[in-house]
């Protein structure tokens, strides 16, 4: 009797130990143990991957282990093996631990390729209206729209949108006068013109209407203009900026 109780003590012991096994291999696979939630159940490699895609920031291996629902020390292993993997393999990104998080980054021997296609992308063509529109806030800045307007001779207020949403110019704070929003070119205008600094703007201005002219425009009566209408100069020729 005693013999059959110590048998199965033993079974049930080398049962325990299998468990305990197998329970590590699978920790050290980066496969959960059973009865945890879906994201939890995922392979943990694929899973880092496909977060680690959307991410605009590196990811810190505290919110990863969080999210997906592993021990840190698990996470940190597995982004390093990916890591690596990248680097053996060749492939055109590479995982990075930067600023206390991990992102894919381009390899630097691909920096031109992947330069060549996200200018391509930027250089959206800009209307001849839009570029006249610029010339006229770079050279009159700040300048409120009713006085764009009344240097253009047309309502800019369609192509003052584009340019604001392409970040070439932003707003400058109000006119004491009016209340009239101002308006500005950004350092992206200077950094997308090739210049340090407004003062190396070529010697354009005397050809536009002094702030006395422009001001005597306004008075005169510059019409109220449809914020969303279209500028009737935005759709003929396009050039690049």
């Amino acid at each position: 009797m005693s013999t059959h109780t110590d048998t199965g003590q033993g079974a049930a012991g080398g049962e325990g130990a299998q468990h305990a096994e197998h329970a590590e291999h699978a920790e050290s696979a980066g496969t959960p143990p059973a009865g945890l939630g879906p994201v939890a159940r995922l392979d943990l490699k694929p899973a880092l991957e496909a977060v680690l895609m959307v991410v605009d920031e590196p990811a810190a291996e505290e919110h990863l282990a969080k999210i997906l629902q592993r021990p840190r020390r698990q996470i940190a292993d597995a982004l390093q093996e990916l890591a690596d993997e990248y680097t053996v393999q060749g492939r055109g990104f590479e995982l990075r631990l930067v600023a206390g998080g991990w992102r894919f980054y381009t390899r630097p021997e691909y920096a031109a390729a992947v330069e060549g296609f996200v200018l391509d992308g930027q250089h959206a063509r800009l209307t001849q209206a839009a570029l006249e529109t610029l010339a006229v806030v770079a050279y009159r800045q700040p300048v409120s729209r009713s006085r764009v307007s009344a240097v253009r001779g047309v309502n800019c207020d369609g192509v003052m949108r584009t340019l604001l949403q392409r970040g070439l110019v932003e707003e400058a704070g109000t006119e004491p006068e009016t209340g009239a929003i101002l308006y500005r070119t950004t350092n992206y205008f200077l950094e997308r013109m090739g210049l340090r600094g407004l003062d190396e703007l070529p010697e354009l201005a005397p050809f536009l209407p002094e702030a006395e002219a422009i001001e005597a425009d306004t008075q005169e009566g510059v019409p109220s203009f449809d914020p969303d209408a279209p500028d009737p100069d935005d759709t003929h020729d396009k050039t690049e900026l």
